[in-house]
């Protein structure tokens, strides 16, 4: 049984652990010191809401994870969110991990009256495509600019 918890300072290792793996898919090179620290900062200053999947299963071993930052929209004028990681073990993919997520991104929407969520995922990332659009997502083209600093 897959649990959503949203995590707390005393999850930061369950956190950092998949934080890291996320990284990794996405060809990042292993920084647990850093990425401790960050996650740390998030969780301290609750300036992102972070989730876990734990498989009761497995002694709530955390499976999942999803971290979203609040904004705003200002057409709308109201709080927006980005979901920004999303990362499921790969012996828990294809179980339905990623969509108790999600589902719960929607909850965090209704609960702070939100206008809802959006992500980008990499073009190659077909399977995560498949996934938000089994469950309603549409892709919106636009055009997007970025400035790295």
């Amino acid at each position: 049984m897959i649990a959503i918890e949203r995590a707390t300072e005393q999850d930061l290792v369950d956190v950092v652990g998949l934080f890291e793996k996320y990284r990794a898919f996405y060809g990042r090179d292993a920084a647990p010191e850093a990425a401790q620290h960050f996650i740390a900062e998030r969780l301290e200053s609750g300036d992102s809401t972070i989730f876990l999947a734990r498989d009761g299963a497995e002694g709530r071993r955390a499976v999942g994870l999803m971290q979203l930052y609040p904004l705003f929209s200002s057409t709308a004028l109201k709080r927006l969110w980005l979901l920004n990681d999303l990362y499921v073990e790969q012996s828990h993919r294809r179980q339905g991990v990623g969509r108790l997520l999600i589902a719960a991104a929607g909850e965090l929407c209704r609960e702070t009256g939100a206008r809802g969520f959006f992500l980008e995922t990499d073009a190659s990332n077909t399977k995560a495509q498949a996934l938000y659009e089994s469950i309603g997502m549409t892709r919106v083209p636009s055009f997007f600019y970025a400035l790295d600093l």
